[in-house]
């Protein structure tokens, strides 16, 4: 679900701050996770769990026994953020050096390595989209999206300009049960679980 203020698109930095003081006061008191966009406000109201976790907590581990030391795959707060930009994004899991994450209030996006989506059920568009669209932008050299919905998934690099401003140029895709090379990395996607058939 998005929220949008009619005044949003113009990027008054007023209206960013409004909507980033809203999103921390309702962080507690609302279940699931809210982040910022040119658009508006995005808060997918479920919880992420069950596979949309264990996908996570596994692509983080599966990186730190390849990384150095000096990185990590990070799967917790806080966000990342471009005030300017007016975009406040909160990846699953994020490669970044610890210097870069040992700071203050967010993390600036342009110190990650990469950024790490697990599509959410209930909002498959802000991961395929919204993040497609805003990570590029951030200036976030790889962008990886793992989806338990279809047991696939695609890895974007090469930011290049375009008239609609900057956008991944490369697109890998594959299928769980694939390897899969993320910045500098390969792991495997064997075992990643799926979501369970609704019907």
């Amino acid at each position: 679900m998005t929220i949008a203020p009619d005044d949003a698109q113009h990027g008054a930095p007023h209206v960013y701050r409004t909507m980033r003081d809203f999103v921390q006061s309702m962080d507690d008191a609302l279940p699931g996770k809210f982040e910022i966009t040119k658009e508006g406000i995005v808060h997918d109201m479920m919880s992420p769990g069950g596979p949309h976790e264990v996908t996570a907590a596994h692509v983080s581990r599966r990186l730190e026994k390849l990384m150095p030391e000096e990185l990590l795959a990070h799967n917790g707060t806080p966000d990342v953020e471009d005030e300017p930009e007016g975009i406040m994004r909160h990846p699953d899991v994020m490669v970044i050096a610890w210097d870069d994450l040992n700071v203050p209030g967010s993390i600036d996006p342009r110190t990650l390595v990469a950024a790490i989506e697990v599509v959410s059920r209930s909002n498959p568009d802000n991961d395929w989209v919204g993040k497609m669209r805003d990570y590029p932008l951030l200036g976030i050299p790889v962008y990886a999206v793992f989806d338990p919905r279809t047991g696939t998934g695609a890895v974007l690099t090469d930011i290049h300009a375009t008239p609609d401003g900057p956008r991944y140029a490369t697109r890998k895709d594959f299928v769980y049960g694939e390897d899969v090379t993320i910045a500098d990395w390969t792991i495997s996607t064997e075992n990643l679980p799926r979501y369970p058939d609704q019907g």
